[in-house]
């Protein structure tokens, strides 16, 4: 079931779930029974994962006050851990 939006002239925005594309382009309003059209908006992203939000929300601070870096980093790069996988091919 999907959520959609219909907006009504006399009592404003409300809420119908519905089987996928299968929304009328009018709906009735459930307080007045008047004609409502139907609004077209954004998909709801508020039931993402914790590991997205956190993400997410990391992306934006980065916005606002990035990391300042305060010294050249070192020449030496970060040693790579090796490939499980490589520990049993044979050795000469």
């Amino acid at each position: 079931m999907t959520t959609y939006e219909y907006s009504c002239n006399r009592c404003g925005s409300f809420d119908v779930k519905l089987p996928i594309g299968t929304a009328p382009i009018t709906h009735a309003c459930p307080q007045c029974s008047n004609t409502a059209r139907r609004v077209y908006s954004s998909p709801a992203t508020a039931f993402t994962s914790p590991a997205v939000a956190g993400l997410r929300k990391q992306e934006e601070k980065s916005w606002e006050s990035p990391t300042v870096v305060t010294r050249v980093p070192s020449e030496q790069a970060a040693p790579r851990p090796a490939h499980p996988a490589l520990a049993r091919l044979p050795r000469p």
